[in-house]
């Protein structure tokens, strides 16, 4: 699971994406606000801030350097771009293959006792 989190005014906003299950979600102050599967390259989740603002967060995959990034836009201007990197990103599919290997292991072994 990638997590950006970002602070817009008095706001604690963070976007969750996993890229294996698809799901993304995104918090508001803590709270889900926006929960949805997605396979593709590029979504947006467009909220409304504590104080009226409108805040746009964009996810996308850089094609050039196969970093996620999600950009942060309030009133149509870019406020943050955060990046995750290829190679933390690599790492967590790292893990989430170890752990399926795990299970399918653990399984097998399981089935035959």
């Amino acid at each position: 699971m990638v997590r950006f989190k970002y602070q817009v005014d008095q706001d604690d906003i963070e976007l969750q994406t996993s890229s294996w299950s698809g799901m993304e979600r995104l918090l508001f102050n803590g709270k889900v606000i926006s929960s949805r599967l997605n396979f593709n390259p590029f979504s947006n989740h467009d909220i409304a801030l504590s104080n009226g603002h409108k805040c746009r967060f964009q996810l996308l995959v850089d094609p050039s350097s196969q970093q996620l990034i999600c950009r942060i836009y309030k009133k149509e201007q870019l406020v943050a771009s955060l990046k995750q990197s290829k190679k933390s990103y690599s790492k967590n599919l790292k893990y989430l293959q170890y752990g399926l290997l795990f299970i399918c292991f653990a399984t097998v072994l399981i089935v035959s006792i």
